[in-house]
């Protein structure tokens, strides 16, 4: 039996990124988000005016509770968006939509809550290994930038990791790869994880990999990549992509190995799900297995591709609940 109070609907939730905000609206208990709407960040000055056009054009009700994952650090009233110019006080933006509640979490935090809520079509395995009940599950997503989280068990339930792993520093695994992370680091000061693993930094990705080749780049952005590496119309394309997804392995291997993400490692984001099959072939899987002495280990772990157009908004929906719960 539900024990969300009516008075709490209707409910928005939003998932907020570096290029695009998500929006949906909850109309009463036991409904599923609908309405959902995506909306460009560059076409609004910030949260508040992109939720008032989302309303007006969609002709929705006043929402009464929100909850709304973006893509920052939350600590305290005043975000400032790390990948977008957004600035803003959360107690400013529920009091001008005249909201009774207004969540702000961090957009990983809310994609890392949908997952056990996750239809098993919604997902596609790529490799062996075997989900163990009850365990720690991971969480990577490359897009505007790049976003880390996982699951921890608490209770009955599991508890949200809330932080800024995209920021890791950014480890070789082999010579080409130092050579590739040295070229990059000639343009910024801090080569992160994020500076190759998201939308810009496959362009970075693409171009350090021309240079190491000695030959010149095309002005590509990341769609134009990820499509020619597809495809296989350009070999300097797949070379790219194929290393962006190596990298990706090591990364989420680590993510695996400090959480202990028995319960399964899932990938997120924009840029993966368009690969589709072109990242099942790609060495992504066996650079995830590639660790020494705990190879064994990562094997047993599954890896899953999230093929839900908009998982974050379920996520936003389930800690509203939690919120009503209390």
């Amino acid at each position: 039996m539900s024990i969300e109070p009516t008075d709490s609907f209707p409910r928005l939730v939003g998932d907020i990124g570096g290029t695009n905000a998500r929006l949906a609206l909850i109309l009463a208990p036991g409904q599923q988000a609908g309405h959902v709407q995506v909306l460009p960040c560059a076409d609004f000055p910030g949260p508040r005016e992109a939720i008032e056009h989302y309303l007006r054009s969609q002709q929705l009700p006043r929402p009464r509770w929100a909850a709304l994952g973006i893509a920052n650090p939350v600590d305290g009233d005043q975000v400032r968006m790390t990948n977008h110019e957004w600035a803003f006080s959360i107690e400013a933006v529920r009091q001008a939509l005249g909201l009774e509640r207004l969540l702000f979490l961090n957009d990983f935090t809310a994609l890392a809550l949908a997952l056990p809520a996750l239809d098993p079509r919604e997902l596609r395995k790529v490799g062996g290994g075997e989900a163990v009940a009850g365990r720690a599950i991971g969480l990577i997503g490359a897009g505007t930038g790049l976003g880390i989280s996982g699951l921890v068990p608490c209770g009955r339930d599991y508890a949200p990791i809330e932080g800024e792993g995209g920021h890791v520093t950014l480890a070789a695994s082999d010579a080409r790869e130092a050579a590739l992370i040295g070229l990059v680091a000639r343009r910024f000061p801090h080569v992160s994880a994020e500076r190759i693993l998201s939308g810009s930094g496959l362009v970075t990705l693409y171009e350090a990999t021309a240079e190491l080749a000695g030959v010149p780049p095309e002005a590509l952005g990341p769609s134009d990549i990820t499509t020619r590496a597809s495809s296989g119309s350009c070999d300097l394309c797949v070379d790219t992509v194929n290393t962006f997804c190596a990298m990706l392995g090591t990364v989420a291997a680590d993510i695996a190995l400090i959480l202990g993400a028995r319960g399964g490692l899932y990938i997120g984001g924009g840029v993966v799900p368009r690969l589709g099959e072109f990242f099942d072939r790609s060495p992504f899987r066996a650079r995830f297995e590639q660790k020494g002495r705990f190879s064994d280990y990562l094997a047993r772990i599954p890896t899953f591709v999230i093929e839900a157009p908009f998982p974050a908004l379920l996520g936003a929906a389930r800690k509203l609940e939690n919120e009503a719960a209390r």
